[in-house]
């Protein structure tokens, strides 16, 4: 009987090797690796917890189902975040799908209100949140990759599929135009 040593100290890449080859271990490994920043990553592209548990558990039942078609020298974390990504995209397609159903279902409502108050830390994320939600989904993915998942622009592009001279020029656009409407909060209290 051979025994299967998996340490914390092993690579993703290596990690990877051992479950292609049949290591519920190392698999299991990599989910306590990734398994929170996905979930993380899920909650802020598609705004509902229980969502976002769901489609953790998929990714990594994709990569499961995919773990014997791994080649050696790709690496974990853009795979595991492209397999999430994708999984986006079609839960932003099918989202669009509804809600296109629902307003023609129903009159559309508009509700704005202004008030002036002081702004503190939570409402400046909250203003924060409410931008990144009226941007379209992958500028939102963009923002989520690489300032709160810390992804390089190499591994985004990777990711998303575009050149990593798009990945630039687009974040650069996006923290300019975030960074314009936030200035209504200039002088305020934080």
């Amino acid at each position: 009987m051979k025994i299967d040593f998996i340490t914390s100290r092993q690579s993703d890449e290596r990690l990877m090797q051992k479950a292609a080859k049949g290591s519920e271990r190392a698999f299991e490994e990599l989910y306590n690796r990734y398994a929170r920043r996905l979930k993380g990553f899920f909650s802020r592209q598609v705004s509902c917890r229980d969502m976002a548990s769901d489609l953790t558990q998929d990714v990594f039942l994709r990569a499961y189902a995919a773990r014997h078609t791994w080649r050696e020298g790709k690496k974990v974390e853009p795979w595991l975040f492209t397999i999430a990504y994708n999984l986006c995209r079609n839960t932003w397609r099918h989202q669009q799908v509804e809600a296109e159903y629902m307003s023609t279902a129903k009159a559309e409502e508009s509700v704005t209100a202004d008030i002036e108050v002081d702004i503190d830390q939570s409402m400046l994320d909250k203003a924060l949140h409410d931008i990144l939600e009226t941007l379209d989904e992958q500028s939102r993915a963009l923002f989520s990759l690489r300032y709160e998942e810390e992804l390089s622009v190499s591994q985004i592009a990777a990711i998303i599929g575009i050149p990593e001279g798009t990945v630039k020029s687009r974040l650069h656009k996006l923290i300019n135009n975030i960074k314009q409407q936030l200035k209504k909060y200039e002088g305020k209290r934080v």
